[in-house]
């Protein structure tokens, strides 16, 4: 009945009624070696009924009954034929007369005599030949080869827990691997979005090597346009590997001074802050115990080719951005009545997070004790700008003289300036995952302002733009390039010398790259503005470290992960052997041979889906111990992180494997000849 699709409920009710049209109905719930011989031949009566056949084909039936249970068999037959045709093969004679409509005589299998010949249905013009009853064809569902399954495992419990164990070996390992990949990835993520995230996209005027074809803007034509990607051919071409670079030199015109302040206002919520990088030169005198000396900035050091022989110092000297909140983030105020600057005399002083400054920086203030206090510098002013005009000197044939190294001190007493006062000093905070200044002195935007303004009207500034002789070096020019450093540096020029854009996270940073490309669409290669992105680089190359980690490791994994399916793919022959018998019988009641292949399936699955399952929860299990061992050896919570879909795909991977592994032997066990089957013991 199972197999040809009768319900559960309708399945119950007719074997009960067939039971109790054969006189069963008390022992309905024996097992059946608990059943006498003749309770067994009702048995196999009932059985042949349930499915309502048209004929019933009784091979011996009283046989190997005693006389009282024939009667009994008899009679139920008797009662049967009234409603189908019943034929009954016998050598009793006896019963045949007693019981039988029609009775043919074999000998040696040919016909001796029949007592009820049939009648030629030619000749009977009235006969209409009946027609045949359409019968469903048996047909086992998934659901029904799965309970079969299912109950078959449970019979051998301990090999299938040993097993589903084994299979998950390779599950585990596969799963710890992808959670120890998965939560690196997130940390990384982490990392990157509190740390790298605050890295600037960057665009300086500076010449440098630019590949338009691999990663310059959008809409540039790159040389390998013309060639074959991995060609079939074998012709050999050389090129010129600088045919692609280009000396690029970005070239901030307003309008790209002004794209970029409206970035803002198109992007509130991915721009953290615009820094513009200043080539003016500052000329800053400070008081040390020393004496006074000038306070060089790293700054003018970069803007000013030719005026400074010093390459790159550190850079002490840092415009703060207008939004004072996003530093109060990052930063606390230490020391009594610390505060931010505000005005354009006020400045105030970074220090690490071990409340440290560098000898590099203190020796540029002519400081050299070990130890200070924050009121050494908090209210007291420290440095004091000049103007150009003050700091240097016209001479008579035009040319111009920085002030000397011994008039520092004169000029810090009574020179005409701008004194700085110190209003704060700032640490980065502890929770903070990254700092957005270095160490020395911020100061406001203010400052920046009405340095420019001094500068672009002092005479210096003013005579070199009309010459082209360096007024301080009496040398002529050797480039346009390097008087325009001169002009910036002297405030001639007000352009700024780069543009730092500080994005709120990747996506953030993103976003900008995206409105920068903007603005270099249809334009050509010498007027697009190339950035760089430091932190892109940084995450790439970790990330590819991470995924190839990842790749090998799961590689070892998948190595335990084949050979536990090759061992699932032993054990269901193994069952096949054993369940040869259960194959004839369900082959004899109408199961078709992909029905047999279907239970054997169904039993890989079941071992799979157990096999994945216990894996994820072993796996789940296991990471709690990981992670307690990898937050002792580095503080870091929570690296390993098996995620709900990777443990899913797991599972159901386990399961294909294993449905794989039992193809051939449910094929097997389908090919088995149902009658040699129904023999073996």
């Amino acid at each position: 009945m199972t197999l040809s699709g009768v319900s559960s409920s309708e399945r119950k009710e007719r074997a009960k009624q067939a039971l109790a049209d054969v006189g069963l109905s008390d022992h309905i719930n024996k097992k059946p070696n608990q059943l006498s011989g003749g309770q067994m031949q009702r048995v196999a009566i009932a059985r042949a009924l349930v499915n309502n056949p048209d004929i019933i084909l009784a091979d011996e039936p009283t046989g190997a009954l005693d006389s009282k249970t024939s009667t009994q068999v008899m009679d139920i037959l008797r009662q049967i034929a009234k409603e189908r045709l019943v034929i009954m093969v016998t050598h009793n004679e006896e019963i045949a007369n007693q019981y039988s409509s029609r009775i043919i005589r074999f000998l040696d299998g040919q016909i001796q005599s029949d007592s009820d010949p049939i009648v030629d249905q030619q000749a009977d013009s009235d006969h209409q030949p009946r027609k045949s009853k359409k019968r469903n064809k048996t047909s086992m569902s998934l659901f029904t080869a799965l309970s079969l399954s299912f109950k078959n495992l449970l019979t051998k419990k301990g090999r299938t827990i040993l097993t589903a164990f084994a299979g998950s070996i390779g599950i585990i390992g596969v799963a710890l691997v992808l959670a120890l990949s998965s939560g690196l990835s997130n940390q990384l993520d982490v990392m990157q979005g509190d740390t790298l995230a605050n890295f600037p996209i960057m665009i300086d005027t500076n010449e440098q090597f630019v590949d338009f074809t691999e990663m310059g803007p959008p809409g540039s034509q790159g040389t390998t346009s013309n060639y074959e990607e991995f060609p079939d051919d074998t012709t050999i071409y050389s090129f010129d590997v600088m045919d692609s670079f280009v000396m690029h030199k970005n070239i901030l015109t307003d309008e790209f001074l002004d794209y970029v302040a409206k970035i803002e206002e198109e992007l509130p919520d991915q721009v953290n802050n615009i820094a513009y990088s200043r080539g003016v030169g500052v000329n800053l005198l400070t008081e040390g115990t020393d004496g006074v000396v000038k306070f060089e900035t790293s700054l003018q050091d970069q803007a000013m080719p030719g005026f400074s022989e010093s390459a790159m110092g550190l850079n002490h000297w840092h415009e703060m951005p207008e939004d004072q909140d996003f530093i109060l983030e990052l930063y606390d105020l230490i020391g009594e009545d610390s505060r931010l600057p505000e005005a354009e005399n006020e400045i105030a002083i970074v220090v690490d997070q071990y409340n440290r400054l560098s000898t590099q920086f203190l020796d540029k203030l002519a400081l050299t004790d070990d130890e200070y206090d924050a009121t050494d510098f908090i209210g007291k002013t420290m440095l004091k700008v000049l103007s150009n005009d003050v700091y240097y000197t016209e001479t008579e044939d035009g040319l111009f003289i920085p002030a000397a190294p011994a008039d520092y001190q004169k000029l810090y007493n009574e020179a005409d300036g701008l004194e700085l006062v110190v209003t704060g000093i700032l640490r980065v905070k502890e929770e903070a995952a990254t700092s957005y200044f270095s160490e020395g002195f911020i100061y406001t935007s203010d400052l920046t302002d009405r340095i420019i303004a001094d500068a672009q009207q002092s005479v210096i500034a003013q005579a070199q733009e009309d010459s082209d002789i360096n007024l301080l070096t009496n040398t002529p020019f050797q480039a346009e390039e390097i008087k325009e450093y001169a002009l910036i540096y002297l405030g001639a020029t007000t352009t700024p010398v780069g543009v730092d854009i500080y994005p709120t996270d990747f996506e953030g940073k993103d976003a900008i790259k995206d409105y920068l490309d903007e603005f270099n669409l249809c334009r050509d290669e010498e007027d697009q503005i190339v950035y760089n992105d430091l932190a892109e680089m940084v995450s790439d190359i970790m990330t590819d470290m991470i995924n190839t980690v990842t790749y090998v490791l799961v590689g070892f994994a998948a190595i335990s992960l084949i050979v536990s399916t090759i061992m699932i793919g032993i054990i269901t022959y193994v069952s096949v052997i054993e369940r040869t018998k259960e194959i004839g019988i369900l082959r004899s009641v109408g199961a078709r041979k992909k029905d047999i292949s279907r239970v054997f399936n169904a039993e890989t699955m079941i071992i799979g889906f157990v096999s994945g399952s216990l894996g994820i929860l072993i796996s789940y299990l296991l990471i709690i111990p990981i992670n307690n061992l990898i937050y002792h050896l580095t503080d870091i919570e929570g690296v390993a992180n098996l995620n709900v879909t990777a443990a899913t795909i797991l599972i159901v991977g386990s399961m294909i494997l294993t449905l794989i592994a039992g193809v051939i032997p449910s094929r097997m066990a389908a090919k088995k000849d149902p009658v040699v089957a129904l023999r073996t013991e």
